[in-house]
C-alpha cells in the first residue's frame, strides 16, 4: 500500500477536455472498473465531478503496470500522466474525447467488493442503500444532488444579503408551542422533570426580530417535526426562512420570484417567467381539486351539481341534496388508453380518498358507453357532455359526495393519477403558481370547532376582519403558498401586528384571555410596544432541491436521512442485492428466555363463527409502503398497503401504542381484505390487520403478525 507523501492532486477528473491535451495532471478518486485488454489496461477512474479514462500500455513502466492490473472496483488510488486526445472517444461522458497516460500510480486503500454496484440510478433496496450511505453518497446522482443543495443555499444567502436581509440565528431550544405537530422535546439536567421543545418552525422568533427592527431576516433553519415519514417529509428537515416589515403581499411574493428565477437560472441554466400566475384557494379548489394544483396539464373539475341536483339517479341527487357536490374531470383525448379494466382501477384509487365510486362515460369509435346514463334523462345526458366539453375519444370521471372536500380531495388526485399513467408529465416544465386567500380557518370534526388552517398569527383580509369571529367560514386570510408542479414548495402570509386583532383571533380559536396570556403573553406583552406591518414566508428546501435534482424523495437530497434501523442480520442479508464477501462469524446470540407462565390467553370458542362464514374471509398478504400517526387519535396508525392489486390500499389500527410507525414501513403482514369500508376518525379503513394478543401480568399486549419479506404482497393464505 501505498502513501501520498510529496503527491499533491492538480485537477479534478471530471473538469479535463481537449484543451488540456498535453498537460501533465494528477488526480486521485475512486476505481469505477478497470479492463484488462492483455498489453493494455483502462481505468475508469472517478471523483465528485465525474469520471476519466487512464490508460497504459506497454511503454508503461513495468511496475506501473503491474499495479494498474491489481486494481479493482472501489480501490482508491492517485495518479499521475499526461493528457492526451483518445483514438476511441466517446459522448457518454464528459471527458469522452481524451485520456491520462499514467507515468505514476499510487494505490491507497483496497476495497471489498460493495454490496451494490456505484452507478446512477441504482436499483438497489432502499434499505440497503440507507444502510450503506457512505457508499450510497458515491454514486454521481447522489453526488449532484449534494452538491445542488450546496449551490442553492450559496445562491440564497448572496441574493438575500444582495436585498438587505440580514442572516441571523434563532435559539434551538425553545418553549413548546402549537405549530400543527407533535414536538421533539430534551430534557433538561440543570432542571430535572423540566423539558425543551425543538423549533418546528422559527415563526414566533422572527416577529420577535421584527419587533426588534430587524426589519428584513433570514434563515436556513433547521426544523424538527415528530411526523412520519414520507416521500417529501422528513422529523428533522430544513427551511428558508424570512421575514419583512413594512410589507404587503405583493412586496414578499416579489423578492421570492426574484430568488427562484435567479435560482433556476444559475442551477439549470432554465429561464423561469416572473411574475408567476396567482390564483385565489377557492378557484384552485374548484378547477383543480387542490390547493397545489399541477398546472402542466388540463383535465380540469367542472361543476355539474345544477344538472343533476334532481336527476333520478340517487348518488348524484343525493350528493347535491346533503350538501355536497357532484364534478367531473374530461380526460381529453385518452379513452383509447382506459379500457374498461384501467377504469375500475382508477374507481378502485379514488376511494382510498373516502369517495364511494366512480362514475364514466367513455366515447370512443363512434361509440359511448357509460356505467351512469341510464339513469338520467337523455337531456341531463346531454347537458354533462356539453359541461365536460366531451367529444369523440375523450373519458368523463365524475364523483359525487355530500362533502365538497371529498369530491375535491377524489378528483384532485385522480387527475394527477391519470397525467401520471399517461406520461404527460415533463419533470422540466415548471410551473409557478401562486394560491392566495386561503380560509382563515378549517373544521375540525374531531375537535367540533374552527381551528387555524395556518397558524394563529396570520392576518385576516381586510374585507374580511368582521368575519373574524362572526362568519368563520368565509373568513380568507392574507396567506400564500408557492407551488410548483402540484407540490407546495413554501408557504407564508401577512401577520397580525395589532394587539387587539391578535386578540380578537385567539377568541375566534376558543382561547379564553388566561390561556391566550398562558402560551402567546410574550407575543401579545411585545405587540403592545409599537409592532410594524410584516410578513415571510418559508420555503422547504428539501423539497426544492429535490425538484431541481430529478429526485424521487427528499431522501435522496439530505445527506444522512432519518431511517428506520434494520432489525437483525437476517433483514439485512435479504435486502442485499449483491454479493458480498463473506462476513465474519457473528456473535452467537443468547436465546431468548419468554416466561409463559404468567400469560393469559383468551378462551376458545368465546365467540363461535360458522364455517361459511369464516371461509369468505380473504386474507392476504400485504407490504407495509407507509404508516403515519392519526392526528388526535393517541391509538391509531394509519397504513398505506401494497395488497398486490395495484392500487393502495389504506387500514387504520389501534396499535400505537406498541409501535412506532416507522418500526412497520416495510414490513410483510396479513390482513383481510374483503372487509367493508369503515369509518375511523374521518378516514375509511378497508380491511383489518391481523395481530396476536394476550395479556401478561394483566396488561394487554399486542403482536402484529409478520411475514417472511420473499412473500410477494397479494398472495392468499389458505
Amino acid at each position: 500500500m501505498d502513501n501520498l507523501k510529496n503527491f499533491r492532486r492538480t485537477n479534478y477528473c471530471g473538469d479535463l477536455r481537449l484543451g488540456d491535451t498535453g498537460k501533465t495532471v494528477s488526480l486521485c478518486g475512486w476505481v469505477q472498473r478497470q479492463r484488462d485488454l492483455g498489453g493494455l489496461i483502462f481505468v475508469d477512474l472517478r471523483d465528485r465531478t465525474g469520471l476519466v479514462q487512464l490508460s497504459f500500455d506497454d511503454g508503461t513502466d513495468q511496475a506501473v503496470f503491474e499495479k494498474a492490473s491489481s486494481l479493482r472496483s472501489e480501490y482508491v488510488i492517485a495518479a499521475t500522466g499526461t493528457v492526451r486526445e483518445r483514438e476511441s472517444k466517446t459522448d457518454k461522458i464528459a471527458t469522452g474525447a481524451i485520456e491520462v497516460y499514467v507515468t505514476e500510480l499510487r494505490l491507497l486503500a483496497k476495497a471489498e467488493t460493495p454490496p451494490f454496484e456505484i452507478v446512477e440510478h441504482s436499483k438497489a433496496n432502499d434499505m440497503l442503500r440507507l444502510k450503506y450511505r457512505y457508499l450510497d453518497l458515491r454514486r454521481p446522482d447522489m453526488q449532484h444532488a449534494i452538491a445542488t443543495r450546496h449551490k442553492e443555499t450559496k445562491i440564497c444567502r448572496d441574493y438575500f444579503d444582495e436585498q438587505g436581509f440580514l442572516e441571523i440565528e434563532t435559539p434551538m431550544l425553545t418553549k413548546s408551542t402549537p405549530e400543527g405537530a407533535r414536538d421533539y422535546l430534551v430534557p433538561s439536567r440543570v432542571h430535572p422533570g423540566k423539558f425543551y421543545a425543538l423549533p418546528q418552525s422559527p415563526q414566533q422568533y422572527k416577529q420577535l426580530l421584527m419587533l426588534s427592527g430587524f426589519d428584513r431576516y433570514f434563515q436556513i433553519a433547521r426544523c424538527f417535526r415528530d411526523e412520519d415519514l414520507r416521500a417529501d417529509r422528513q422529523p428533522e428537515f430544513t427551511q428558508i426562512d424570512l421575514e419583512m416589515s413594512f410589507v404587503n403581499e405583493d412586496d414578499v411574493m416579489a423578492i421570492q420570484e426574484g430568488f427562484l428565477k435567479r435560482v433556476f437560472k444559475e442551477v439549470l441554466d432554465v429561464d423561469v417567467q416572473t411574475p408567476f400566475r396567482r390564483m385565489p384557494w377557492q378557484e384552485a379548489m374548484d378547477r383543480f381539486g387542490s390547493d397545489k394544483p399541477d398546472l402542466r396539464f388540463g383535465f380540469e373539475l367542472k361543476d355539474i351539481s345544477d344538472i343533476v341536483k334532481d336527476c333520478g339517479f340517487g348518488v348524484f341527487s343525493g350528493a347535491v341534496q346533503g350538501g355536497g357536490s357532484v364534478r367531473l374531470i374530461n380526460v381529453n383525448g385518452h379513452a383509447a388508453d382506459f379500457p374498461r379494466k384501467k377504469i375500475d382501477k382508477l374507481a378502485e384509487f379514488v376511494k382510498t380518498y373516502k369517495a364511494k365510486g366512480l362514475a364514466w362515460t367513455r366515447l370512443h369509435g363512434g361509440e359511448v358507453t357509460s356505467s351512469y346514463q341510464k339513469f338520467l334523462t337523455e337531456e341531463e345526458n346531454r347537458a354533462i357532455l356539453e359541461r365536460a366539453g366531451a367529444k369523440d375519444g375523450d373519458l368523463v370521471l365524475i364523483v359525487g359526495d355530500a362533502k365538497d372536500e371529498v369530491v375535491f380531495a377524489a378528483l384532485g388526485a385522480l387527475r394527477c393519477e391519470c397525467a401520471k399513467q399517461l406520461g404527460i408529465l415533463d419533470p422540466m416544465d415548471f410551473k409557478f403558481l401562486w394560491v392566495t386567500e386561503f380560509p382563515m380557518f378549517e373544521y375540525s370534526e374531531e375537535e367540533g370547532r374552527y381551528v387555524a388552517m395556518h397558524h394563529p398569527f396570520t392576518a385576516p383580509m381586510d374585507e374580511d376582519f368582521d368575519k373574524l369571529e362572526t362568519d368563520k367560514k368565509n373568513c380568507r386570510a392574507k396567506a400564500y403558498d408557492i407551488v410548483l408542479n402540484g407540490t407546495e414548495l413554501g408557504g407564508g402570509s401577512i401577520r397580525i401586528s395589532v394587539p387587539e386583532t391578535q386578540e380578537a383571533m385567539f377568541r375566534a380559536l376558543g382561547f379564553s384571555d388566561e390561556d391566550a396570556m398562558e402560551r402567546f403573553g410574550h407575543l401579545i406583552n411585545a405587540f403592545k410596544f409599537g409592532a410594524p406591518p410584516h410578513g415571510g414566508l418559508a420555503y422547504g428546501l428539501d423539497r426544492l432541491v429535490m425538484l431541481m435534482a430529478g429526485a424521487d424523495s427528499i431522501r435522496d437530497v439530505i445527506l444522512f436521512p432519518t431511517m428506520k434501523p434494520l432489525d437483525s442480520q437476517k433483514a439485512e442479508k435479504k435486502a442485499e442485492s449483491a454479493p458480498a464477501p463473506a462476513p465474519a462469524a457473528p456473535a452467537v446470540k443468547a436465546e431468548e428466555v419468554i416466561d409463559f407462565s404468567k400469560v393469559e390467553v383468551e378462551p376458545l370458542f368465546a365467540d363461535y363463527v360458522d364455517f361459511e362464514t369464516f371461509s369468505k374471509s380473504d386474507f392476504r398478504v400485504v407490504k407495509v409502503k407507509a404508516c403515519e400517526a392519526v392526528k388526535k387519535s393517541k391509538k391509531l396508525l394509519k397504513f398505506t398497503l401494497d395488497d398486490g392489486s395495484g392500487e393502495d390500499r389504506v387500514i387504520l389500527s389501534g396499535i400505537h401504542e406498541y409501535y412506532e410507525p416507522e418500526e412497520l414501513v416495510g414490513k410483510t403482514c396479513i390482513a383481510i381484505t374483503n372487509l367493508p369500508p369503515r369509518a375511523m376518525m374521518g378516514i375509511d379503513s378497508c380491511g383489518m390487520l391481523i395481530s396476536a394478543v394476550h395479556e401478561h401480568d394483566g396488561k394487554e399486549q399486542l403482536h402484529l403478525l409478520m411475514l417472511d419479506d420473499n412473500i410477494p404482497a397479494g398472495f392468499r393464505l389458505c
